[in-house]
Protein backbone atom coordinates (compact mmCIF):
# COMPACT_ATOMS: atom_id res chain seq x y z
CA UNK A 1 0.00 0.00 0.00
CA UNK A 2 1.14 3.23 -1.18
CA UNK A 3 0.94 6.24 1.34
CA UNK A 4 0.91 10.21 1.33
CA UNK A 5 2.84 10.44 4.64
CA UNK A 6 2.59 14.28 6.51
CA UNK A 7 5.75 14.18 9.29
CA UNK A 8 5.74 17.17 11.27
CA UNK A 9 8.97 18.07 13.50
CA UNK A 10 8.84 20.87 15.97
CA UNK A 11 11.22 23.40 13.97
CA UNK A 12 13.95 24.27 16.40
CA UNK A 13 17.17 22.10 15.22
CA UNK A 14 16.84 21.20 11.24
CA UNK A 15 15.93 17.55 10.27
CA UNK A 16 18.82 15.69 10.16
CA UNK A 17 20.95 17.93 12.57
CA UNK A 18 24.63 18.24 11.98
CA UNK A 19 25.51 17.54 15.91
CA UNK A 20 22.98 17.11 18.54
CA UNK A 21 19.29 16.18 17.71
CA UNK A 22 18.49 12.55 18.71
CA UNK A 23 14.72 12.60 17.65
CA UNK A 24 15.62 14.95 14.25
CA UNK A 25 17.88 11.88 13.60
CA UNK A 26 15.34 9.45 14.12
CA UNK A 27 12.97 11.33 11.65
CA UNK A 28 15.44 11.70 8.86
CA UNK A 29 16.33 7.91 8.98
CA UNK A 30 11.90 7.74 8.99
CA UNK A 31 11.24 10.12 6.02
CA UNK A 32 14.27 8.46 4.34
CA UNK A 33 13.78 4.99 4.51
CA UNK A 34 9.77 5.62 3.83
CA UNK A 35 10.43 7.25 0.66
CA UNK A 36 12.72 4.46 -0.28
CA UNK A 37 9.93 1.79 -0.33
CA UNK A 38 7.72 3.80 -2.30
CA UNK A 39 5.38 5.98 -0.34
CA UNK A 40 5.36 10.01 -0.92
CA UNK A 41 6.78 11.58 2.08
CA UNK A 42 6.55 15.15 3.07
CA UNK A 43 8.27 16.53 5.86
CA UNK A 44 7.18 20.20 7.41
CA UNK A 45 10.81 21.25 9.90
CA UNK A 46 13.34 23.51 10.41
CA UNK A 47 14.66 25.54 7.83
CA UNK A 48 17.96 24.12 6.66
CA UNK A 49 16.15 20.34 6.75
CA UNK A 50 16.72 17.85 3.62
CA UNK A 51 14.98 14.79 3.04
CA UNK A 52 14.79 12.08 -0.01
CA UNK A 53 11.06 13.63 -0.36
CA UNK A 54 9.55 16.66 -0.28
CA UNK A 55 10.75 19.22 2.80
CA UNK A 56 8.54 22.42 3.80
CA UNK A 57 10.34 24.34 6.44
CA UNK A 58 8.65 26.37 8.67
CA UNK A 59 9.41 28.73 11.92
CA UNK A 60 12.92 29.47 12.76
CA UNK A 61 15.98 27.52 14.01
CA UNK A 62 16.79 28.05 17.62
CA UNK A 63 13.48 30.00 18.17
CA UNK A 64 11.10 28.63 21.32
CA UNK A 65 9.35 31.26 23.02
CA UNK A 66 5.78 30.92 23.87
CA UNK A 67 5.24 33.67 21.10
CA UNK A 68 6.86 31.59 18.69
CA UNK A 69 5.06 28.51 19.50
CA UNK A 70 1.68 29.94 19.30
CA UNK A 71 2.96 31.08 15.78
CA UNK A 72 4.12 27.45 14.60
CA UNK A 73 1.05 25.86 15.78
CA UNK A 74 -1.25 28.70 13.71
CA UNK A 75 1.25 28.01 10.41
CA UNK A 76 0.91 24.69 10.57
CA UNK A 77 -3.34 24.55 11.39
CA UNK A 78 -3.52 26.36 8.00
CA UNK A 79 -1.35 24.55 6.06
CA UNK A 80 -3.63 22.06 7.08
CA UNK A 81 -6.78 22.96 6.23
CA UNK A 82 -5.60 24.60 2.90
CA UNK A 83 -3.84 20.99 1.95
CA UNK A 84 -6.66 19.25 3.78
CA UNK A 85 -6.86 16.74 1.11
CA UNK A 86 -3.03 16.26 0.16
CA UNK A 87 -1.97 13.26 2.88
CA UNK A 88 -3.28 10.05 3.99
CA UNK A 89 -1.75 10.10 7.13
CA UNK A 90 0.15 12.65 9.72
CA UNK A 91 2.86 11.52 11.73
CA UNK A 92 3.37 14.18 14.54
CA UNK A 93 6.79 14.52 16.55
CA UNK A 94 6.20 17.73 17.70
CA UNK A 95 3.83 19.31 19.72
CA UNK A 96 0.41 17.85 20.37
CA UNK A 97 -1.08 21.64 19.47
CA UNK A 98 0.03 20.79 15.84
CA UNK A 99 -3.21 18.11 15.90
CA UNK A 100 -5.28 20.87 17.43
CA UNK A 101 -7.08 21.98 13.80
CA UNK A 102 -7.69 18.08 12.82
CA UNK A 103 -8.19 16.18 15.69
CA UNK A 104 -11.69 15.46 14.77
CA UNK A 105 -10.80 14.82 11.52
CA UNK A 106 -11.19 11.45 10.02
CA UNK A 107 -7.60 11.52 8.61
CA UNK A 108 -5.69 9.11 10.74
CA UNK A 109 -2.95 10.80 13.05
CA UNK A 110 -0.11 9.64 14.78
CA UNK A 111 1.85 11.95 18.17
CA UNK A 112 4.82 10.08 18.73
CA UNK A 113 6.49 10.93 21.93
CA UNK A 114 10.36 10.98 22.92
CA UNK A 115 10.05 12.69 26.08
CA UNK A 116 7.92 12.10 29.47
CA UNK A 117 3.88 12.66 28.69
CA UNK A 118 1.36 14.51 30.64
CA UNK A 119 -1.32 11.99 31.12
CA UNK A 120 -3.96 15.30 31.19
CA UNK A 121 -2.70 15.61 27.12
CA UNK A 122 -4.44 12.65 26.60
CA UNK A 123 -7.50 13.93 28.39
CA UNK A 124 -7.51 17.28 26.67
CA UNK A 125 -7.17 15.73 23.06
CA UNK A 126 -10.44 13.33 23.69
CA UNK A 127 -12.41 16.32 25.31
CA UNK A 128 -11.72 17.86 22.18
CA UNK A 129 -13.50 15.01 19.89
CA UNK A 130 -9.91 13.64 19.19
CA UNK A 131 -10.80 10.99 16.29
CA UNK A 132 -8.51 8.34 14.77
CA UNK A 133 -5.19 9.44 17.07
CA UNK A 134 -2.72 6.99 17.81
CA UNK A 135 -0.11 7.34 20.14
CA UNK A 136 3.27 5.93 20.30
CA UNK A 137 5.98 5.91 22.82
CA UNK A 138 10.17 5.31 22.26
CA UNK A 139 10.09 3.16 25.26
CA UNK A 140 7.39 1.16 27.62
CA UNK A 141 8.63 3.59 30.12
CA UNK A 142 7.57 6.78 28.54
CA UNK A 143 4.23 5.15 27.06
CA UNK A 144 3.31 4.34 30.78
CA UNK A 145 3.44 8.10 31.58
CA UNK A 146 0.94 8.82 29.38
CA UNK A 147 -1.73 5.56 28.97
CA UNK A 148 -3.36 6.68 32.34
CA UNK A 149 -4.68 9.52 30.13
CA UNK A 150 -6.27 7.06 28.01
CA UNK A 151 -6.02 6.79 24.34
CA UNK A 152 -4.41 3.56 21.99
CA UNK A 153 -0.73 3.24 22.44
CA UNK A 154 2.12 1.68 20.73
CA UNK A 155 6.19 1.32 21.47
CA UNK A 156 8.38 1.97 19.11
CA UNK A 157 12.18 3.05 19.83
CA UNK A 158 14.66 5.13 18.39
CA UNK A 159 16.87 3.98 15.55
CA UNK A 160 20.30 4.63 14.20
CA UNK A 161 21.09 3.47 10.51
CA UNK A 162 23.09 0.59 10.23
CA UNK A 163 25.32 1.74 6.98
CA UNK A 164 26.63 4.75 8.96
CA UNK A 165 27.93 2.24 11.98
CA UNK A 166 30.97 0.20 11.91
CA UNK A 167 31.34 -3.30 14.02
CA UNK A 168 34.76 -3.39 15.46
CA UNK A 169 35.84 -6.82 16.79
CA UNK A 170 39.45 -5.72 17.59
CA UNK A 171 38.84 -3.17 20.89
CA UNK A 172 40.72 -4.55 24.13
CA UNK A 173 38.50 -4.41 26.67
CA UNK A 174 40.90 -4.02 29.35
CA UNK A 175 42.59 -1.10 27.82
CA UNK A 176 40.33 0.76 25.58
CA UNK A 177 38.99 3.93 26.51
CA UNK A 178 35.20 4.78 27.95
CA UNK A 179 33.42 7.47 26.27
CA UNK A 180 30.46 9.59 27.27
CA UNK A 181 28.43 10.76 24.59
CA UNK A 182 25.98 13.01 24.87
CA UNK A 183 24.46 16.69 25.83
CA UNK A 184 26.40 18.46 28.57
CA UNK A 185 23.68 18.68 30.94
CA UNK A 186 23.68 17.79 34.42
CA UNK A 187 21.07 15.06 33.94
CA UNK A 188 23.16 13.06 31.88
CA UNK A 189 25.67 12.59 33.77
CA UNK A 190 29.41 13.13 32.28
CA UNK A 191 30.41 13.51 35.89
CA UNK A 192 29.50 10.21 37.11
CA UNK A 193 31.82 9.14 33.92
CA UNK A 194 34.44 11.22 34.88
CA UNK A 195 34.59 10.03 38.52
CA UNK A 196 34.53 6.47 37.14
CA UNK A 197 37.23 6.94 34.59
CA UNK A 198 39.31 8.41 37.22
CA UNK A 199 38.70 5.66 40.09
CA UNK A 200 39.51 3.08 37.43
CA UNK A 201 42.32 5.05 36.18
CA UNK A 202 41.00 4.65 32.72
CA UNK A 203 41.22 6.77 29.87
CA UNK A 204 37.73 8.54 29.48
CA UNK A 205 36.49 10.52 26.06
CA UNK A 206 33.47 12.69 26.67
CA UNK A 207 31.98 14.28 23.00
CA UNK A 208 28.68 16.52 22.88
CA UNK A 209 27.42 20.19 22.88
CA UNK A 210 27.29 22.36 26.23
CA UNK A 211 24.15 23.78 26.54
CA UNK A 212 23.48 27.07 25.85
CA UNK A 213 21.44 27.06 29.23
CA UNK A 214 22.77 29.86 32.37
CA UNK A 215 22.99 26.90 34.78
CA UNK A 216 23.54 24.17 32.46
CA UNK A 217 27.06 26.33 31.42
CA UNK A 218 28.13 26.65 34.89
CA UNK A 219 28.14 22.98 35.55
CA UNK A 220 30.29 22.03 32.87
CA UNK A 221 32.38 24.79 33.92
CA UNK A 222 32.69 24.03 37.74
CA UNK A 223 32.34 19.93 37.56
CA UNK A 224 33.55 18.77 34.22
CA UNK A 225 36.26 21.65 32.70
CA UNK A 226 38.64 21.51 35.60
CA UNK A 227 38.43 17.67 35.31
CA UNK A 228 39.70 17.57 31.65
CA UNK A 229 43.43 16.86 31.74
CA UNK A 230 43.74 15.92 28.20
CA UNK A 231 45.51 12.73 29.48
CA UNK A 232 43.15 10.76 31.76
CA UNK A 233 39.69 12.41 30.62
CA UNK A 234 39.41 14.11 26.70
CA UNK A 235 36.93 16.13 25.64
CA UNK A 236 36.22 16.71 21.85
CA UNK A 237 32.99 18.24 21.69
CA UNK A 238 30.54 18.13 19.75
CA UNK A 239 30.82 14.97 16.94
CA UNK A 240 29.20 14.08 13.49
CA UNK A 241 28.03 11.04 12.78
CA UNK A 242 31.18 10.13 11.09
CA UNK A 243 33.18 10.79 14.17
CA UNK A 244 30.86 9.20 16.55
CA UNK A 245 31.21 6.27 14.48
CA UNK A 246 35.47 6.61 15.21
CA UNK A 247 34.96 7.24 19.28
CA UNK A 248 31.87 4.58 19.57
CA UNK A 249 33.87 1.91 17.62
CA UNK A 250 37.26 2.35 19.18
CA UNK A 251 35.65 2.43 23.17
CA UNK A 252 35.37 -0.64 25.00
CA UNK A 253 32.21 0.73 26.68
CA UNK A 254 30.06 3.77 26.34
CA UNK A 255 29.23 5.07 29.82
CA UNK A 256 25.12 6.23 30.33
CA UNK A 257 25.31 7.72 34.15
CA UNK A 258 22.05 9.53 33.51
CA UNK A 259 19.94 11.25 36.38
CA UNK A 260 17.01 11.47 34.82
CA UNK A 261 14.05 8.98 33.33
CA UNK A 262 15.88 9.02 30.22
CA UNK A 263 13.08 8.22 27.33
CA UNK A 264 15.35 6.20 25.27
CA UNK A 265 18.72 8.04 24.20
CA UNK A 266 19.49 6.98 20.43
CA UNK A 267 23.30 7.20 21.30
CA UNK A 268 22.49 3.43 22.38
CA UNK A 269 21.92 1.80 19.23
CA UNK A 270 24.61 4.01 17.78
CA UNK A 271 27.02 2.68 20.22
CA UNK A 272 25.46 -1.30 20.12
CA UNK A 273 25.97 -0.78 16.15
CA UNK A 274 29.57 -0.28 16.51
CA UNK A 275 29.59 -3.59 19.07
CA UNK A 276 30.44 -1.21 21.70
CA UNK A 277 28.64 -2.74 25.10
CA UNK A 278 26.45 0.20 27.17
CA UNK A 279 27.10 0.42 30.75
CA UNK A 280 23.81 2.59 32.25
CA UNK A 281 22.04 3.61 35.77
CA UNK A 282 18.63 1.80 35.39
CA UNK A 283 16.47 4.81 35.15
CA UNK A 284 13.73 5.76 32.17
CA UNK A 285 13.84 3.72 29.31
CA UNK A 286 17.58 2.71 28.96
CA UNK A 287 16.97 -0.83 30.53
CA UNK A 288 14.58 -1.71 27.74
CA UNK A 289 17.63 -1.24 25.32
CA UNK A 290 20.12 -3.24 27.49
CA UNK A 291 20.30 -7.09 27.72
CA UNK A 292 21.93 -7.21 30.94
CA UNK A 293 25.25 -9.57 31.14
CA UNK A 294 25.00 -10.10 27.17
CA UNK A 295 24.84 -6.21 25.18
CA UNK A 296 26.29 -4.18 28.35
CA UNK A 297 25.45 -3.88 32.04
CA UNK A 298 22.71 -2.12 34.26
CA UNK A 299 23.57 -0.55 37.37
CA UNK A 300 22.86 2.15 39.80
CA UNK A 301 25.91 3.75 40.98
CA UNK A 302 29.14 5.09 40.50
CA UNK A 303 31.12 1.87 42.19
CA UNK A 304 28.77 -0.38 40.38
CA UNK A 305 29.37 0.98 37.06
CA UNK A 306 33.43 0.80 37.94
CA UNK A 307 32.22 -2.86 38.69
CA UNK A 308 31.14 -3.53 35.55
CA UNK A 309 33.83 -1.67 33.30
CA UNK A 310 36.04 -4.73 35.30
CA UNK A 311 33.43 -7.39 33.78
CA UNK A 312 33.58 -6.16 30.05
CA UNK A 313 35.36 -8.94 28.77
CA UNK A 314 32.07 -11.23 28.53
CA UNK A 315 30.49 -9.12 26.06
CA UNK A 316 30.83 -10.42 22.64
CA UNK A 317 30.75 -7.42 20.19
CA UNK A 318 29.67 -9.39 17.97
CA UNK A 319 26.26 -9.67 19.62
CA UNK A 320 25.61 -6.76 20.43
CA UNK A 321 25.93 -5.54 16.83
CA UNK A 322 23.43 -8.25 16.01
CA UNK A 323 21.30 -7.26 18.90
CA UNK A 324 21.09 -3.75 17.31
CA UNK A 325 19.93 -5.31 14.28
CA UNK A 326 17.63 -7.10 15.24
CA UNK A 327 15.85 -4.41 17.78
CA UNK A 328 16.97 -0.83 16.58
CA UNK A 329 17.86 -0.27 13.05
CA UNK A 330 16.75 2.16 10.27
CA UNK A 331 15.39 -0.89 8.54
CA UNK A 332 13.03 -2.27 11.60
CA UNK A 333 11.78 1.11 12.82
CA UNK A 334 10.65 2.00 9.51
CA UNK A 335 9.19 -1.51 9.38
CA UNK A 336 7.30 -0.95 12.99
CA UNK A 337 5.95 2.54 11.94
CA UNK A 338 5.22 1.37 8.49
CA UNK A 339 2.85 -1.56 9.83
CA UNK A 340 1.10 0.55 12.17
CA UNK A 341 0.00 3.27 9.51
CA UNK A 342 -1.20 0.33 7.16
CA UNK A 343 -3.33 -1.24 10.49
CA UNK A 344 -4.64 2.45 11.16
CA UNK A 345 -5.62 3.09 7.03
CA UNK A 346 -7.39 -0.72 7.13
CA UNK A 347 -9.73 0.97 10.54
CA UNK A 348 -10.26 4.00 7.47
CA UNK A 349 -11.56 1.85 5.51
CA UNK A 350 -13.75 -0.36 7.32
Amino acid sequence: MTLRILLVMDPFIPVPPEHYGGIERVIADLADGLHRRGHRVTLWAAPGSTTLGACEPFGQVGEWTRSSNVRNVALVTGRFWRQRDRFDLVHNFGRLAYLAGILRWDLPKVQTYMRTVSPRNMRLARALGARRLHYTAVSAAIRDTGRPGGGDWSVVYNCAPVDQYKLRTDVDPAAAPLVFLGRLDRCKGAHTAIAVARRLNRPLQIAGNVSSLPHERAYFAREIQPLIDGRLITYVGPVDNLRKNELLGGAAALLLPIEWEEPFPVVLPEALLCGTPVIAFRRGGVPEGIDHGRTGFLCDTAEGMAEAVGRLGVIDRATCRAEAERRFSDETIVSDYEALYESLMRQVRR
